[in-house]
């Protein structure tokens, strides 16, 4: 697929500038189009991929113009995480009934988990177990955290370490998840478990507007005493088993943190729940598993 001049084209009243991008002067004329009025602009690069949508993202975006690309499926993660934004919206170029089965895995999994409000049935010290921190290459903001659960169909919405205390810094990249066998819900309603997280794997942050992914730096995985926190939403009944200390928080229905030393029965928390457990390999299976 390939855009030249003068194949711009009308849609509901509205010029959509198409244009291949080889250099520099390409992008000067795009932002002169858009400082004229162009309200959506479809792009094809060349060989470099990132930086002229960088370009134009800062650019046309200040004019209210909205900057479409020229995507092969492959592409599709990438040009939608450029500048943190991506680009407004993708033209494909799919060559194969593969690339109709990825493109329809991408979609599903840009889903959002959905978060239930969940009443404590109580706490119980659980002596000393090994416990993972994910350590983040992100910043995480108040409200977000990671799905955490003792079960596939109940996980509690952990939140991260961005609060500065008296005693500790803020550590904003971090999640003090729990122990080592909890599963972690991620893309695409995938779980791992935390014991097997590494430097590079990509974890799913969930708050209340949205859910991203970000790349773990590292998994630090210490002993602690841990606090095993039973819950019930729905009907349906769970638990995880976290640190026990006052920097590990769970998420209130207000999207406040809230320490586990403070919660007692009767407390609200942020949960996610799966209709039906059982996982194999961390991929979601229809078949008599018993998870308790």
């Amino acid at each position: 697929m390939h855009f030249t001049k003068g194949s711009d084209v009308v849609v509901d009243g509205e010029t959509v500038v198409l244009r291949r991008v080889t250099g520099g002067k390409d992008i000067e004329e795009l932002k002169a189009l858009s400082q004229k009025g162009a309200k959506i602009v479809v792009v094809e690069t060349t060989d470099w991929t990132v930086i002229p949508y960088e370009n134009l993202i800062a650019e046309l975006h200040l004019n209210g113009t909205q900057v479409y690309a020229v995507s092969s499926v492959s592409q599709l993660k990438l040009v939608f995480t450029i500048m943190e934004k991506g680009v407004d919206g993708v033209v494909l170029d799919v060559q194969s009934e593969l690339d109709l089965e990825t493109l329809k895995n991408f979609t599903e999994s840009l889903e959002s988990p959905t978060l239930e409000e969940a009443e404590i049935l109580g706490l119980e010290q659980a002596g000393v177990g090994e416990r993972v921190c994910v350590d983040t290459a992100s910043i995480l903001e108040e409200g977000e955290g990671l799905l955490v659960g003792n079960t596939s169909d109940f996980f509690f919405l952990v939140h991260n370490e961005n609060i500065k205390t008296e005693y500790t810094e803020p550590r904003p990249f971090r999640v003090n998840a729990g122990a080592v066998h909890c599963y972690i819900l991620q893309r695409g309603n995938r779980t791992n478990y935390l014991s097997e997280l590494k430097s590079g794997d990509k974890v799913l942050v969930v708050s209340r507007r949205s859910a991203r992914e970000v790349v773990a730096g590292r998994a630090k995985i210490e002993r602690r005493p841990l606090v095993l926190i039973r819950a019930k939403a729905n009907d349906k009944t769970g638990s995880v088993l976290l640190q026990w200390a006052e920097t590990i928080r769970l998420v209130s229905p207000s999207f406040r943190p809230i320490s586990v030393t403070e919660l007692k029965p009767g407390s609200k928390v942020l949960v996610h729940l799966e209709s039906k457990g059982g996982r194999h390999f961390g991929a979601k299976v229809d078949e008599f598993i018993l998870e308790k």
